[in-house]
């Protein structure tokens, strides 16, 4: 072999085995450094998908980093409320994995006008049709008006929405009419919940919204609700 040759295996091998060779840590021991490469954001998006249309509800991009980037992990098993084992930390970037992997479905079925795209909807990813087939959705399903609700019931939500965790009586005080009627309706929707109850005399009930709050509307998180200006500008326009 020429020597050259030679000189070059040896220091390839001695490249590999340094490369694979446990790194001291501050206590002398070895410890293996191992550095995950993440997929291809299309590698990952039809799994996405698949995973998306199996599911009734918004799923987390933690779980789905989970499910999809962690294998040798112990995934939480379904409707469990995406919680995960402690000892699983998803990284940013396997969380930017997912969000790349979500805007490429979305931006194919834009491109093929399909009827639906991947929303994000309290704290999760879920399949929602766009707002142009809500007409054609409603008369296959039987919808009524009667399903909508009654403006006491918009006005008791909002309060709830914007002021919670909240009691009966601070809400009873903002709408100055009873509430109590209403608030079941909209715990028997699954709109409203209880949220604990107040630090005061009597420990009274504290309401809050739900997550069946934030599919409903289409929100990713309470975050979304419309700021005071926002809503000065709507009511202007109407």
């Amino acid at each position: 072999m020429h020597p050259m040759t030679t000189s070059a295996a040896a220091a390839s091998t001695r490249s590999e085995a340094a490369a694979s060779s446990p790194e001291p840590d501050r206590r002398g021991r070895g410890r293996t450094v191992r550095t995950a490469t993440l997929p291809d954001p299309a590698t990952v998006a039809p799994q996405v998908e698949a995973v998306l249309l199996t599911s009734s509800r918004p799923i987390s991009p933690s779980r789905l980093a989970q499910i999809i980037l962690m294998p040798d992990e112990p995934a939480t098993p379904a409707h469990s409320g995406d919680a995960l084992p402690e000892r699983v930390a998803v990284s940013k970037d396997q969380l930017d994995l997912i969000a790349a992997a979500v805007k490429q479905l979305n931006d194919s079925y834009q491109s093929s006008e399909r009827s639906f795209r991947i929303e994000a909807v309290a704290n999760g990813y879920r399949f929602m049709t766009l707002p142009a087939f809500a007409p054609l959705l409603a008369r296959y399903h039987g919808v009524t008006s009667q399903s909508r609700l009654s403006r006491p019931a918009i006005e008791t939500l909002a309060i709830v929405a914007y002021k919670q965790p909240i009691t009966r009586a601070r809400i009873e005080a903002i709408r100055g009419v009873a509430c109590g009627d209403i608030l079941r309706s909209l715990m028997e929707r699954r709109l409203v919940s209880i949220a604990g109850r107040a630090d005061e005399l009597g420990r009274p009930i504290l309401y809050g919204t739900s997550r069946q709050f934030l599919e409903a509307f289409g929100m990713a998180s309470l975050k979304d609700l419309p700021g005071v200006s926002e809503l000065d500008l709507r009511s202007a326009s109407t």
